[in-house]
């Protein structure tokens, strides 16, 4: 299941270190990091840009005000904690409803006040924020995701993640969520990852587990069939967060609201190179493209040029079929 080194460059494939030095290291000046690295800054910025984010309930932001967390989610059905540094869905708490004084998490897990309180004050002390520093605890409102979506996903909200570089948006992958994965859209955790079509946002491959896959694991859902709603408008969301936040090389993690639509999430100055797999395709033909193309085109340029030139044709089948073996493993992407 492993693949030579030539034979992953002969596919584009780039590894961490081309990805931190030629693109992360040229194109990412270190002092613009805090925009995207602390959460609350993002919010705010984001803010700032009109472009819509998921709804601040409140902070904490000492030990003290620890023991008013659940004063502060009294009105709200659902909720989401989460550490303003954190990475990797790391300290993230989804709570999908409340029965008096009990927190129902979306597996059905049942936490009570001292939970709660102590998850805050565990993200406080920096346990799930980048180098252990001391952090801040986001309580966010819960996200409605698009109906439509529902059968791809498990117990958690299914997510987008877009590779902007210099503003043009070069490879996309939704991330779904299963049981494995404890109802988080992460990749490194079990979620399936499922490639898709930068011209018209439908479904290419998925993966899960560095494998193929056809079907989500948890729903029986074929993934063939997915397409995601609004796809110019949350590519053209993913663009203008060049402008936004300076970086040439940026990841942008979005969510589909069934009431506010494309919603940002979070942005990330280091984005992981799984996405590749979940192409089967490489980075590096699409970013060497984008370095030949003259500075200025505006947003909307950005993403025409992106969904002319990266189209591409689904692996999936309907109804599904045995999937190949796979020759990219994420291994060998990590080098």
């Amino acid at each position: 299941m492993w693949s030579s080194p030539n034979k992953l460059r002969a596919k584009g494939i780039i590894g961490m270190n081309r990805r931190n030095i030629r693109y992360i290291g040229r194109y990412n000046s270190r002092r613009l990091y805090p925009l995207v690295d602390d959460k609350l800054k993002t919010k705010l910025l984001a803010h700032e840009y009109g472009i819509t984010t998921p709804a601040l309930i409140g902070t904490v932001t000492t030990q003290f005000g620890v023991k008013q967390v659940t004063r502060m989610v009294t009105d709200h059905r659902g909720f989401v904690i989460k550490p303003a540094k954190g990475s990797g869905g790391k300290g993230i708490l989804v709570i999908e409803h409340v029965e008096g004084d009990t927190y129902i998490k979306p597996s059905g897990a049942r936490l009570e006040r001292e939970d709660l309180e102590r998850h805050v004050s565990n993200i406080l002390s920096g346990l799930y924020s980048l180098g252990g520093s001391p952090d801040i605890a986001l309580v966010e409102a819960l996200i409605n995701f698009d109906v439509t979506l529902s059968e791809y996903t498990y117990e958690g909200v299914p997510d987008i993640r877009v590779i902007v570089f210099k503003g043009y948006p070069v490879m996309a992958m939704m991330r779904l969520s299963t049981a494995a994965s404890d109802g988080k859209a992460n990749l490194h955790q079990g979620a399936v990852g499922v490639g898709l079509d930068i011209a018209t946002g439908t479904a290419l491959r998925g993966v899960q587990f560095d494998r193929p896959r056809n079907d989500h694991p948890d729903t029986g859902h074929e993934l063939a069939s997915l397409r995601i709603p609004g796809w110019e408008t949350l590519l053209t969301l993913a663009a203008s967060c060049y402008e936004m936040t300076g970086l040439g090389y940026l990841g942008t993690d979005m969510v589909l609201d069934r009431e506010h639509g494309p919603m940002l999430l979070e942005l990330n100055a280091r984005p992981g190179l799984a996405i590749q797999m979940a192409n089967g395709e490489g980075l590096r033909p699409r970013l060497d493209l984008i370095e030949r193309q003259p500075e200025g085109a505006d947003v909307a340029k950005r993403v025409a040029f992106a969904q002319q030139h990266f189209a591409r044709r689904g692996e999936l089948q309907e109804p599904p079929t045995v999937a190949e073996p796979d020759r990219l493993a994420v291994g060998a992407l990590d080098t």
